[in-house]
Formats: structure tokens, sequence, C-alpha cells
């Protein structure tokens, strides 16, 4: 199989087990490219993004001499921050589709010290 099938395919499985066991919280959505790390919470029963944070951001931007995944893991932080702010303590982990190894879970450990559960 062609490997985007298979990301399709594992994107979609997600995110039908997401939907099932959500039970009205909003979703911590990732999404990954070669060179950034995005992350939003989502509440789809209003269809709005109450926090948002990527490496973009100003204030996850630290040293220039960062690996992936120490920004993955400022992002993570600075998303569980935000999300507090907003007044999201629980939030379901959207990973669409990508592997849970590597930035995903340097980011999704670090929301979770920053206050998060899922």
């Amino acid at each position: 199989m062609a490997k985007l099938n298979l990301f399709e395919r594992r994107r979609r499985r997600v995110r039908t087990a997401l939907k099932a066991r959500a039970g009205g919280r909003p979703r911590l959505s990732v999404h990954r490219s070669g060179r950034h790390i995005y992350a939003q919470i989502i509440d789809d029963q209003r269809g709005t993004t109450l926090a948002a944070a990527s490496t973009l951001d100003a204030a996850a931007k630290g040293d220039a001499k960062q690996t992936k995944v120490q920004e993955a893991a400022a992002v993570g932080t600075l998303i569980g921050q935000r999300a507090k702010a907003a007044g999201v303590a629980q939030v379901v982990f959207d990973r669409a589709g990508f592997r849970y190894h590597g930035r995903l879970k340097a980011l999704a450990d670090a929301a979770r010290a920053a206050g998060l559960e899922f």
C-alpha cells in the first residue's frame, strides 16, 4: 500500500475512535510538517478554536539551537498554559494519523505536565 493511503486509513481510524470517546470534551488537534508542529484546542460542538500554539509563535521559540523534539515540547507547554487560561482542563488527543512517537510524544508529555488531562 502507498504510504499516503496508510496515513489516511490511520487518520480515519483515529478520528472515529476519538469521536466515540470524546464525551463532549474539546480535542487537542496536532499537525506536524517537516519543519514545524502546530497544536489547537478545538470545541467541535461550537466549531471554535479555544487555544492554539505552534513553533512559529515567538513564545515557543527559545534558543535557536533547539532540536525539533525540544521545540515540540515547548509548544506542548505553551498549549497547556493557553488551555488553562481558556478554562480547559480535559481534552481528547487527536494525533490525526501521525504516529505517537518523537515530536508528537514530546508535545503530549509537555501538555500533560502543563496541566492538561487526556
